[in-house]
């Protein structure tokens, strides 16, 4: 496991390294003595091709996430909203899939969001916190400011997602 920083503070990017043989694969996904965090929720999206979702974040109880995929193939996108931030509204972008084993660690502050490139995409949050949905919010997944390139043409967006607010509306 190989633990690299970004240009955003406390954001990484971790390269797992994947086991094969005549059985099938085995990978580690977390360490968290290696991570420095305690994670104690974890769920599961399981999202088809052209999905996006979010930019996801919570107001109050605010969670870092380790972000792996188990199947399939995503862009994976972070927005700095942390305002005491060099690179508050700026935005972080990596590719995350089952073949080249990377995960992302996203600390508290940052919405996020990703949109799916495999037929099926089953993706695994471990979080630092438990979801509060009251103090779930989330940005526009096509704000004009933010211009993010999310690869896909036809997106598929929930009905919560389409009703997010600008950037600069929460900001």
């Amino acid at each position: 496991m190989k633990i690299k920083k970004t240009k955003f503070k406390d954001l990484l990017i971790i390269e797992n390294q994947k086991f094969t043989d005549d059985r099938g694969e085995f990978r580690e996904l977390l360490v968290e003595k290696k991570i420095k965090k305690r994670f104690i929720f974890n769920v599961v999206s399981i999202s088809k091709k052209n999905v996006i979702r979010g930019l996801h974040y919570q107001l109050n109880k605010p969670q870092g996430k380790f972000i792996s995929v188990l199947k399939g193939k995503i862009l994976d996108v972070v927005i700095d909203i942390r305002k005491n931030s060099k690179t508050f509204g700026k935005q972080f972008k990596t590719i995350l899939s089952e073949k080249n084993c990377k995960s992302i660690f996203i600390p508290e502050g940052f919405a996020h969001g990703f949109s799916c490139f495999g037929k099926e995409n089953i993706v695994i949050y471990s979080c630092t916190n438990y979801r509060n949905p009251s103090g779930e919010k989330g940005i526009l997944w096509n704000d004009k400011t933010l211009n993010i390139n999310w690869k896909i043409k036809k997106p598929i967006i929930s009905e919560k997602d389409k009703k997010n607010l600008k950037f600069k509306d929460q900001f």
